[in-house]
């Protein structure tokens, strides 16, 4: 009895796994999580670089579709969701209330002269007036 005993001790010590294997594994998955946590990051920047540049777009759209039906272009993006007193304003322009960059800061919009205008995005540092601003700047 004694020997099928110890047979039954050896058989569970083989079957168990040793802290060295399991700190090993731990160590593996978070290298691996590491690796698809940084790939995705990437991948996560450029895809909001790329909404910012899309809703820079179709709030361009709207300032056009504004300044076509009331002559002359708004002069705030508040103008595209409520009339600011324009003549033949048939908005609103923009669905949804006042957009905001992927980052969450709110665009901003500058008339640049009579036939002009500026939309500006704070990108990724989420700071208006840095280098890695995203704008678009359209003429008539």
């Amino acid at each position: 009895m004694k020997q099928k005993q110890q047979a039954e001790t050896r058989q569970a010590r083989r079957a168990a796994f040793t802290l060295i294997e399991v700190l090993l594994v731990v160590a593996i998955l978070g290298i691996l999580a590491g690796v698809v946590v940084g790939s995705f990051s990437g991948r996560q920047k450029s895809a909001m670089i790329r909404a910012a540049r899309a809703s820079i777009a179709n709030i361009g759209t709207a300032v056009n579709l504004y300044e076509v039906d009331t002559g002359r272009f708004p002069a705030g993006l508040q103008s595209l969701i409520q009339n600011d007193g324009a003549p033949n304003w048939d908005g609103p322009y923009l669905q949804g209330g006042m957009p905001a960059d992927p980052w969450g800061i709110p665009f901003q919009y500058q008339q640049q002269g009579d036939r002009a205008f500026k939309i500006t995005s704070a990108g990724p540092d989420q700071k208006h007036g840095s280098e890695d601003d995203i704008s678009s700047f359209a003429q008539e």
